[in-house]
C-alpha cells in the first residue's frame, strides 16, 4: 500500500508540473505570436573579420613565446597601434573634411554563405541580407558569396540566383567562391558572379534537368483499385503517380524538360558567353582543375585564402541573417530542460523505494 501511495504523489506530481509547464508555454508562445506580429522577423548580424584574425593571430603568438618575448610582441603591437592611429589622424587632417573615409577609400568586402538544400530555403536569408548590403552601398565594396550546393527546384534556384544579379546591378563586385560543390541551381547561381573560384576537388556543373516521378498504376490495377484523374486542359496533367500514362503524356513531360535545360543554358550563356555549351551542358560534372580547363570557373583558391588576402588591404565583414526567435521559441528549450529536471527529481525522491 504503501508503494502504491508513493506512486500516485508522484503521478500527482508530474501532471502538476507538466499542466502548469504546457498552461505557461502556451500563454507565452500567444503573446509572443502577438508581438512578433508587430516587429521584424529577424536582424542583420555583422562580424568584424579583420579583428577575429587579429585575435586569433594574438592567442596564438601568445602560445608560442616566451613570457619575455610576449612581453616584447605586446609592446610593438601596442607601439604600432598608436603610431597608425597618429598617421590616420594626420591624414584626415591633410585631406580635410570632404574626402572620402578611410575604410571607403580601401574598401569593404562583405562576405556571405549560402548552404543550399533541394528547395533553396537559405534564399530567404540571402535576400535579406543583399538588401542590407545594396541599401548601405559604398562604390569600392565587394561581395564574396561563399556558396555550397548540389541544385535542386528550378524556381527556387532561379530566384536565389536573382538575389545574386542584384548586386552586379547595383553597380558592385560579386565574386563566389566554391569550396565544396555548386552544381546543378548551384552553378546557376554561380554563374551571375563576376569571378568564379573554386576549391581544387570541388564539384562543378551538372548543366541538365532531371525529372523522377514513380507510377504504382500496375500495382492498382492487379488489385482492382481504379484512380480518376480529371483535368481541364490537353496537357494539365502529363505523368501522374496513380494513374496510367500514355506515350503522348510522356513526349510532352520530355518536351518541357528540354524546355527547361535550354532556359538553362541561355541563362549561363548571358553570364558566361565564353563557354562551349555544347560541351559542358551535358549534365556532367567537373573537379576544380578540370572545371578550370572547361572555362567553368576562372581560377583554383579557397574561401580562406581569399579572405586572407583580402583582409590585408580591406575591411571585411561577415553578413548573416539571423531569425528572430519568439519569446516562446527561446524559452521552449528551458521549459523542456525544466520538466526534465523536476521528473528527475521526483524519480530521485522515490527512487530507493521502488527498488
Amino acid at each position: 500500500m504503501e508503494w502504491l501511495v508513493d506512486y500516485g504523489v508522484f503521478l500527482l506530481k508530474a501532471i502538476t508540473i507538466a499542466a502548469v509547464v504546457v498552461l505557461v508555454v502556451g500563454f507565452i508562445a500567444g503573446l509572443s505570436q502577438r508581438n512578433r506580429s508587430n516587429g521584424r522577423d529577424g536582424q542583420i548580424r555583422i562580424l568584424d573579420l579583420n579583428e577575429e584574425l587579429k585575435e586569433q593571430s594574438d592567442d596564438f603568438q601568445e602560445s608560442l613565446l616566451s613570457e619575455a618575448d610576449l612581453k616584447q610582441h605586446r609592446k610593438a603591437q601596442k607601439k604600432k597601434a598608436k603610431q597608425e592611429a597618429k598617421d590616420e589622424k594626420k591624414q584626415r587632417k591633410q585631406k580635410g573634411a570632404d574626402e572620402q573615409p578611410e575604410e571607403a577609400a580601401h574598401g569593404r568586402l562583405f562576405v556571405l554563405d549560402f548552404d543550399g538544400d533541394i528547395k533553396a530555403s537559405g534564399v530567404e536569408a540571402l535576400r535579406q541580407e543583399i538588401t542590407a548590403i545594396v541599401g548601405n552601398k559604398q562604390a569600392s565594396d565587394e561581395v564574396l558569396v561563399r556558396l555550397q550546393s548540389p541544385g535542386g527546384l528550378v524556381h527556387s534556384y532561379g530566384l536565389a540566383a536573382s538575389q545574386l544579379a542584384r548586386i552586379k546591378q547595383a553597380g558592385l563586385r560579386l565574386v563566389v567562391v566554391v569550396d565544396e560543390v555548386a552544381a546543378s541551381g548551384g552553378y546557376m547561381m554561380a554563374c551571375v558572379a563576376d569571378e568564379i573560384i573554386a576549391a581544387p576537388f570541388s564539384v562543378i556543373g551538372s548543366i541538365g534537368v532531371v525529372a523522377q516521378v514513380p507510377n504504382v498504376h500496375r500495382l492498382l490495377k492487379k488489385n482492382d483499385i481504379d484512380v480518376e484523374i480529371l483535368t481541364a486542359g490537353e496537357y494539365k496533367r502529363t505523368l501522374t503517380v496513380l494513374g496510367e500514362n500514355t506515350e503522348k503524356g510522356r513526349q510532352k513531360f520530355i518536351e518541357e524538360l528540354e524546355t527547361t535545360h535550354e532556359l538553362f543554358k541561355q541563362f549561363i550563356a548571358e553570364h558566361r558567353p565564353e563557354l562551349d555549351l555544347e560541351a559542358v551542358a551535358t549534365g556532367e560534372v567537373w573537379y576544380g582543375r578540370d572545371a578550370l580547363a572547361k572555362g567553368l570557373i576562372d581560377r583554383i583558391q579557397t574561401s580562406d585564402d581569399y579572405i586572407l588576402d583580402s583582409a590585408t588591404s580591406k575591411k571585411v565583414y561577415k553578413i548573416t541573417y539571423e531569425h528572430k526567435k519568439t519569446l516562446a521559441e527561446k524559452l521552449g528549450l528551458a521549459a523542456e530542460l525544466g520538466l526534465s529536471r523536476a521528473f528527475a527529481r521526483i524519480w530521485s525522491q522515490h527512487l530507493n523505494r521502488w527498488f
